[in-house]
């Protein structure tokens, strides 16, 4: 199997077997974003605990970027502070947009989506949800 094929395999199983996609009771931060050109909506809901991301899910619909990546931001996110969380995110969206090289170690299961910097008009797919948890957090998203 090539590692092309081993990444869509990885982008498939979250976005079939979704981590987290469900409302969140008792979240101290949510927040709702769309990316009207293609129909993609994402909510995204944490649990903050002094400064740290506690516990996040998301809710949402649309293409398969964007629901895998959500799905893979709840598990990259989960018990960072918020400053990690949003230097995650940002580190994220320079990967997508091919200005950083990911450290597999880091980033996990999110190298998968580093094949998306080939099509751009899906770059704002994959980057909608962590645009979505940063706004949650008080901190400017990437735009």
């Amino acid at each position: 199997m090539s590692l092309d094929d081993l990444y869509k395999e990885v982008i498939l199983d979250h976005y079939k077997s979704p981590r987290n996609k469900r409302p969140l009771p008792g979240a101290t931060v949510s927040k709702n974003r769309n990316n009207p050109l293609c129909g993609d909506e994402i909510t995204v809901h944490a649990r903050l605990d002094d400064d740290r991301v506690a516990e996040v899910t998301f809710e949402g619909q649309g293409c398969s970027i964007s629901q895998a990546s959500a799905s893979m931001l709840t598990e990259a996110t989960h018990g960072k502070t918020v400053g990690e969380a949003d230097a995650l995110a940002r580190e994220f969206r320079g990967m997508m947009e091919g200005t950083v090289d990911p450290d597999e170690d880091a980033f996990g299961d999110l190298v998968a989506l580093k094949g998306v910097v080939k099509y751009p008009v899906r770059i704002k797919c994959a980057v909608l949800g962590w645009d979505v948890l940063q706004e949650a957090l008080g901190r400017p998203a990437g735009d």
